[in-house]
C-alpha cells in the first residue's frame, strides 16, 4: 500500500523530507533522481497560499536575505518575529512605473508664504526689528495681542507675529501716515484680514483726481452715446416716461464720516493686500437690510434682495464702516475736541488725544459703562454721518423745479448721537445690555485689564490698562438680533391696465353679419349715385 507522504520509502526523494534519514547512505545516489527529488521538493515550496497569496520559498529566501543582510544577534530567538516583519513588508504598497505627482503638503505652501515676510527687499532678513517698532505708523500688533490675550482674546503668536510683518510691508509700500490692525473677518472659504489706515495728505486728493478723470471720460463717452440715441429717436420716438427716481445720496469725501480712513485687506499674512473702495450711503443701507456670509473672495457677487449695489468688497466696506460705528470707544476723557466750540456741534468729527487724561481704574472701568465713550461717528439713516438734503438743487435749477424744493424743504433733517457720548446710553437688545464689561482676572485684581465686549456685534472687543486702550473684532461681520433675519419680501405684482371702451378688443362678426353689411353698404352706394344723378338732371 502507499503511504500519505509525497514519496514511497522506495523513492528517492522520499529521505529529503525525513530528518535523520538518507536513502542514499549505502549507496551513490543517481544523479537524475537527485534532481527530480530537488525539483519535486521545489515545487511544493512554491504552493501559494490560499489566503494571503505567498509561498513559503519565497518567504525563506528573503528570510535568509534579511538575516545576512542585518545580521542579528541570537537570530535563532527572533526568528518568528523576523519571519512576521518580513510578511508585514510584502504588503507594503509598490511604486509601480508610473509614479504619482510629488504632492507639496499644505504647511510647506504656507511657509513658503510666510517666508517672504522675513526677508527684505534687498534680501537681507529681519535683524533689528525692535528699531523699527518705534515708527509711529507701525503698530505693536504684539503688545495689543499679549493684552487681548489676558482675556482669552485673540490669534495665535504665530499669525499675530506673521500680521505684524505683513502691516510692515503696506506701511513700506504704500504713502501711510497711521496704520491700525483693524481685525479678522470670516469667510466660508478664506477669510480677511483687515488694516486701517489713513494715507499721508495729498495723496488722497490725487486718488479724488483719478477718480474725477475717469468720471469725466465716462461723461464724455456718456454724452457721445446720448447723441446717437436723439438721433435714433428722433427717427422713431417711443413714449417716455415720466418717472422720476429719487436723488441720489453722494457719498462723503474722503478722510470725513464713513470715508475717514482707509481699508486694505488680504486673505492671508504674505499675500498682497487690496485696497477697499470707498463706500456708499446706498450700500450701507442696503447692507442693513440683508445678511449674507462672506466668502473670502473679493470680485464675489452678492446675491440678495434687495438687490446690493456691488459686489463683495463693497458689502465687506459697508460692514467694516458699520461696524467701527458702532463698537470703536475709548476711556472716557481720553480724546477732546479740538476747538471748545465744537462740544455743542452735532457735526464735529476732529479730536485730539487729552494730555491732563487720567485713567480710571479697572474696577471702576468694569461697574461702570459712563467711563467708556464713543470716538467714532454713528451712521444715520440715510448712510452718511452728517445728513445732506438729497433734493437741494444748484442756483439755476431753482426757479425751474419750485416743487421739488418745496418738498426737500418738508424732509426732517436727521441728527445722531454727538461724538464721544458714552456707551451707557447705548440701546440694549430686549432684555440683553449692549456691552458687557469684566475684568481679565479675579484672581490678581491689581494687573487685571478691563475688557469690553459688545453684544450687538459678537466679536468687537476693547481692552483698557491705564493709558493704553484698543479695540478688535473676530467674528462673521454680521450684527446680533435676537429675531431670525426676516429677509424683505419683494414689492406686490403690478396691477393689470383699466380695462375700458378704447382698450377693449371688439368681437369678430359673424358671416351673416358681414353679408348684411356688405348689402347695406352696396344699397348705400346705389342711393348717392341716384342723388347724383338727379343733381345732375336739375343742373
Amino acid at each position: 500500500e502507499r503511504g500519505h507522504g509525497p514519496y514511497q520509502p522506495h523513492e528517492p526523494g522520499y529521505g529529503l523530507d525525513q530528518p535523520g534519514y538518507s536513502p542514499y547512505e549505502d549507496e551513490i545516489p543517481d544523479p537524475q533522481a537527485r534532481m527530480l527529488a530537488i525539483k519535486n521538493a521545489k515545487a511544493y515550496l512554491l504552493k501559494t497560499s490560499t489566503k494571503s497569496g505567498l509561498n513559503l520559498y519565497d518567504h525563506f529566501a528573503n528570510i535568509l536575505t534579511k538575516i545576512l543582510d542585518e545580521q542579528p544577534t541570537n537570530t535563532v530567538d527572533i526568528i518568528e518575529n523576523i519571519s512576521k516583519d518580513v510578511k508585514w513588508a510584502q504588503f507594503r504598497k509598490k511604486m509601480d512605473t508610473l509614479r504619482d505627482e510629488h504632492l507639496v503638503p499644505p504647511t510647506f505652501e504656507a511657509s513658503e508664504k510666510y517666508k517672504a515676510l522675513f526677508v527684505k527687499e534687498d534680501g537681507e532678513e529681519h535683524e533689528e526689528l525692535e528699531e523699527e517698532m518705534g515708527q509711529p505708523s507701525l503698530p505693536n500688533v504684539m503688545e495689543t495681542a499679549f493684552y487681548f490675550e489676558q482675556a482669552g482674546i485673540g490669534l495665535n503668536k504665530d499669525e499675530s507675529y506673521y500680521i505684524f510683518l505683513a502691516l510692515k510691508n503696506l506701511i513700506n509700500v504704500q504713502p501711510i501716515q497711521t496704520c491700525r490692525f483693524w481685525g479678522k473677518i470670516l469667510g466660508l472659504e478664506m477669510n480677511y484680514i483687515i488694516a486701517e489706515v489713513q494715507l499721508q495728505e495729498g495723496e488722497e486728493e490725487e486718488e479724488i483726481g483719478e477718480e474725477g478723470e475717469e468720471i469725466v471720460e465716462e461723461g464724455e463717452k456718456e454724452m457721445g452715446e446720448a447723441e446717437e440715441d436723439e438721433q435714433k429717436e428722433k427717427e422713431a420716438e417711443p413714449p417716455k416716461s415720466t418717472y422720476k427716481p429719487p436723488p441720489e445720496i453722494p457719498k462723503e469725501a474722503n478722510g470725513t464720516g464713513t470715508n475717514k480712513y482707509v481699508y486694505f485687506v488680504c486673505n492671508e499674512p504674505g499675500t498682497p493686500w487690496v485696497k477697499l473702495p470707498p463706500v456708499t450711503p446706498a450700500q450701507i443701507v442696503c447692507a442693513r437690510k440683508i445678511k449674507k456670509f462672506f466668502t473670502g473672495r473679493l470680485n464675489a457677487p452678492v446675491v440678495s434682495f434687495p438687490p446690493f449695489p456691488g459686489n463683495e468688497a463693497n458689502y465687506l466696506r459697508a460692514q467694516i464702516g458699520r461696524i467701527s460705528a458702532g463698537t470703536h470707544v475709548s476711556p472716557t476723557g481720553f480724546y477732546q475736541f479740538e476747538n471748545e466750540d465744537e462740544e455743542d456741534d452735532e457735526g464735529a468729527d476732529t479730536y485730539e488725544e487729552n494730555p491732563e487724561f487720567e485713567p480710571s481704574p479697572v474696577a471702576e472701568m468694569v461697574e461702570s459703562l459712563a467711563t467708556w465713550a464713543h470716538h467714532v461717528k454713528g451712521i444715520l439713516k440715510q448712510g452718511r454721518c452728517v445728513w445732506i438734503n438729497p433734493s437741494q438743487k444748484s442756483e439755476e435749477n431753482e426757479e425751474d423745479e419750485e416743487e421739488e424744493e418745496e418738498e426737500g424743504e418738508e424732509q426732517q433733517e436727521e441728527r445722531g448721537p454727538p461724538l464721544l457720548t458714552l456707551i451707557s446710553e447705548d440701546e440694549g437688545m430686549k432684555d440683553i445690555p449692549a456691552w458687557t464689561a469684566q475684568t481679565s482676572t479675579d484672581l490678581i485684581p491689581q494687573y487685571s485689564v478691563a475688557i469690553l465686549q459688545s453684544n450687538r456685534w459678537p466679536g468687537a472687543y476693547a481692552f483698557s490698562s491705564g493709558r493704553k486702550f484698543e479695540n478688535i473684532y473676530f467674528g462673521w461681520g454680521h450684527k446680533y438680533s435676537p429675531e431670525s433675519h426676516t429677509p424683505a419680501l419683494p414689492p406686490p405684482a403690478q396691477a393689470e391696465f383699466p380695462s375700458g371702451p378704447g382698450i377693449t378688443e371688439t368681437v369678430d362678426p359673424t358671416v351673416e353679419e358681414e353679408m348684411a353689411f356688405k348689402a347695406a353698404q352696396e344699397e348705400a352706394l346705389v342711393e348717392d349715385e341716384e342723388e347724383e344723378d338727379e343733381e345732375e338732371e336739375d343742373d
